[in-house]
């Protein structure tokens, strides 16, 4: 069932636009700031300010840019169209008539959505990774030190990527289950994904709104950028740990709707 299903999302237009897109805009990023020479300080740095400092600041900025909007559309988009597609095509009643237990079926579809998610992020850091060192060297990272920029080792600046890159993935799960539990609702794949982008949504403005600051720590997207504080020195885990912490309840729920709706709906197409 894990392979079937795998091979059939692998080789589906939907998921070679996704990974193209997470390849192609840190190539157009990397290709516009080495054109333009970057955005240029504005005393207040940021690290799309320090993508041109060393190539290594540019995967950064990538998944900086990337994890507000594209990323979480790619992940949520194919979460919200796991079962609501079989539905809507015809093939889930199908499928059940084999001799596959619903929680398999939920199980396979769920392990390629993470599956996908992961490797949608890491696509981004490598992209931006390569193209980056290609157009502006192999230099020490830049990172934010009490009101200054410090050097950081290569060594040390790749492994702090590499944990930041898995704390996004991470952050993405809750509105990954809050996606896949609408698909196993609605037939209609269209409206899970707006379902699942709503609540992305809707988290992110009300975690902007200032007199909201006492519900603001329990929205999914809060810590949604903690992991850059591994760039700061001295480096700041607390908000990277509530972030982790954060996406349980937000999993715990989904998936157990999801498993409970699934179970007692009555699959007629």
């Amino acid at each position: 069932m894990g392979a079937v299903e795998f091979r059939k999302q692998l080789f589906r237009m939907r998921t070679y636009l996704s990974m193209l897109l997470m390849v192609g805009i840190p190539t157009l990023m990397t290709a516009a700031f080495l054109l333009t020479g970057g955005r240029g300080d504005r005393g207040t740095p940021d690290l799309l300010d320090l993508a041109t400092r060393s190539g290594l600041n540019m995967p950064l900025a990538a998944l900086a840019l990337m994890s507000n909007f594209l990323l979480p559309v790619a992940v949520v988009n194919l979460a919200a169209g796991s079962i609501a597609e079989e539905a809507s095509w015809g093939s889930l009643r199908y499928l059940l008539l084999r001799p596959v237990s619903r929680s398999r079926i939920l199980a396979s579809k769920l392990t390629i959505v993470a599956i996908f998610a992961i490797v949608a992020t890491f696509l981004i850091v490598i992209a931006g990774t390569i193209e980056g060192v290609l157009a502006f060297g192999w230099h020490p990272v830049l990172s934010f030190s009490s009101g200054r920029l410090e050097a950081l080792p290569p060594g040390t600046a790749l492994a702090r990527l590499f944990l930041s890159t898995l704390y996004v993935t991470w952050s993405l799960t809750g509105i990954i289950a809050f996606g896949f539990f609408l698909s196993t609702v609605t037939d209609a794949a269209l409206g899970a994904l707006m379902g699942g982008m709503g609540l992305f949504i809707v988290s992110f403005i009300l975690d902007a709104l200032p007199p909201l600051k006492g519900i603001r720590s329990i929205l999914p997207t809060h810590f949604w950028h903690a992991w850059e504080a591994l760039f700061t020195n001295p480096v700041s885990t607390d908000h990277i740990v509530r972030g982790v912490l954060l996406q349980l309840p937000y999993i715990a729920v989904f998936l157990t709707l999801a498993w409970w709706w699934f179970h007692r709906k009555d699959i007629v197409s």
